[in-house]
């Protein structure tokens, strides 16, 4: 499995050999889902909060006797039931949301995302990007550079989640030139997850020899 690998200019710089176990899978949608709904769920932090019966304050006097007024019995004004008293089952903050992921189901579905996008001409694969010192006009224009080759056009018009850009290892002169575009995210190749691939278009791997020839 061969692909075409790019500079930073947008010109093509060679080919390069992909392995089948990474981008040669066939689509798992079931797994893909499974996977995903257990880290966003477990991503997930619970803000709001209801007080029960015992937490809410006052009602340790009982409204009014038991028989003989004709009206229900009660016990307590903080009933659920009752204005100003507790919540039944209502929301609670220490609800705990994590759900337990399989460390081979991810990599699976990782892998399985990585293949769907490559089939659909969405991975870009740079023979390496770095920059001498931090500049945004220099990140700019080398997201021209890639929006001017063929299937990668929005990189200069999608707004928001165009693009992942995943790296051996970051530098500061990476990271600082692309810290003001708020449409894409870098990232170490090493710490990509299913989530993140699948919340941007497109993935642009830098170093690629590097990261599968090891």
């Amino acid at each position: 499995m061969e692909t075409t690998v790019y500079n930073q200019t947008g010109k093509e710089a060679g080919k390069i050999k992909l392995p089948e176990a990474v981008f040669g899978l066939s689509w798992n949608a079931d797994l893909v889902h499974q996977v995903v709904v257990s880290m966003t769920s477990s991503a997930r932090h619970s803000i709001a909060n209801t007080k029960t019966r015992g937490e809410v304050s006052g009602g340790g006097k009982k409204p009014w006797q038991q028989k003989g007024t004709g009206r229900a019995r009660h016990g307590s004004t903080r009933s659920p039931i009752w204005v100003g008293g507790g919540i039944a089952h209502g929301p609670r903050a220490d609800k705990n949301y994590d759900r337990k992921i399989n460390k081979k189901a991810k990599t699976k579905a990782l892998y399985t995302i990585l293949s769907k996008k490559f089939k659909d001409g969405e991975v870009l694969f740079i023979d390496s990007l770095s920059f001498k010192v931090p500049k945004a006009s220099d990140a700019k224009n080398t997201l021209l550079a890639f929006s001017k080759i063929k299937g990668f056009e929005k990189f200069a018009t999608k707004p928001k989640n165009v693009a992942i850009i995943s790296i051996d290892k970051k530098t500061p002169e990476l990271t600082k030139s692309f810290k003001n575009f708020g449409n894409l995210d870098i990232e170490e190749f090493r710490n990509i997850n299913p989530v993140s691939v699948l919340n941007h278009k497109y993935l642009v791997i830098a170093n690629p020899k590097e990261l599968f020839n090891k």
